[in-house]
């Protein structure tokens, strides 16, 4: 039997419940995996009120480490005993044993922990993409300025690294003074309390009036128009998470007006399609922690039957760096 943190309807933390269900063994394609670690991330609470719909009940969890206890026909990457870590779709990591696909699934590292796994494979594959796939017109070289929102959370204290390790001048943008610390201790070269101070305002006298290259925005409906007024000509703005809200409509004619702006709205998942573009999005996300260029922080640990204060305090922006739920 598994234990499992199931939703039966949208709605608050309280919704968030406890179950015991049966496990069974893999079919075709797919692993049973024991999980020593969980991840939390904000997405789940977009799946927990509805924001993101999917059908109920519903297992909620997009990313865990553990061991492969079984496998199914077909799989060949891994076999019983691997230590192994995923972000996948569909939902389900809320638990302490699951059967899930195995293409989703990667060999963790020796050198890398449960917790750290679990912490940061949707987290770490995001800021991934973000950099090495969701580029503006003629990429992104070192001396470069990018506008990072939410820079002292989960994805936002990976990215402030990455961007370090590339060379690039990364402008991060937090809710206080404490956030803004962090995001510059790891790696951003500016920080913007956005709670006291006009960002817009601040991000031209940063870069002498030109504005950036890149905003990555997770916040969405609180920041992301105003971000469009902090690019440069033929720039682009990434909305990749709405921690606010979803963001308002678009007018496309105000990208023109701004100076022929880009805008997409991209999700990990669409690069996750295959086993092998995983392994090879993963296999850089791991050479970057295990070279120490990318440190994964882990601020908060929460056994599995308190998930419900964990989703009160992410909602509540409490949290900093990653989170774990334990299972055992």
């Amino acid at each position: 039997m598994a234990k499992v943190i199931q939703i039966a309807k949208y709605g608050g933390p309280e919704v968030l419940q406890m179950v015991e269900r049966d496990v069974g063994d893999p079919g075709p394609g797919e692993i049973r995996i024991r999980h020593h670690a969980c991840g939390l991330n904000f997405i789940d609470v977009y799946q927990r009120t509805g924001l993101y719909g999917n059908p109920l009940p519903l297992t909620l969890g997009m990313e865990a480490a553990g061991v492969v206890e079984a496998v199914g026909s077909g799989v060949e990457h891994l076999r019983p005993g691997d230590r192994a870590a995923y972000a996948s779709q569909p939902p389900g990591a809320y638990c302490d044993v699951r059967v899930m696909p195995a293409k989703s699934v990667v060999r963790l590292p020796e050198a890398i922990s449960f917790e750290q796994g679990a912490a940061m494979m949707l987290k770490g594959l995001t800021a991934q993409y973000l950099f090495r796939k969701t580029q503006p017109q003629g990429g992104l070289r070192p001396g470069d300025f990018v506008l990072l929102h939410a820079a002292a959370g989960g994805v936002g204290l990976i990215a402030c690294q990455w961007a370090r390790a590339m060379g690039l001048q990364l402008i991060g943008t937090a809710g206080s003074e404490e956030k803004c610390r962090l995001a510059l201790e790891h790696g951003a070269a500016f920080a913007i309390n956005y709670a006291k101070e006009d960002f817009v305002a601040r991000v031209k006298s940063i870069t002498d009036g030109r504005g950036v290259k890149v905003v990555y925005d997770a916040v969405g409906k609180d920041t992301f128009e105003r971000s469009l007024d902090c690019v440069v000509p033929l720039g682009l703005v990434v909305n990749f998470g709405n921690a606010s809200g979803k963001p308002p409509p678009l007018d496309v004619g105000v990208l023109m007006a701004k100076g022929s702006l880009y805008v997409t709205r991209p999700t990990l998942f669409t690069h996750l399609t295959t086993h092998e573009s995983t392994q090879a999005m993963a296999d850089d996300l791991f050479a970057m922690v295990t070279s120490g260029q990318v440190k994964i922080r882990i601020d908060q640990r929460y056994a599995l039957a308190d998930v419900a204060q964990a989703h009160r305090d992410i909602e509540a922006r409490k949290t900093t760096g990653s989170s774990v739920l334990l299972p055992g």
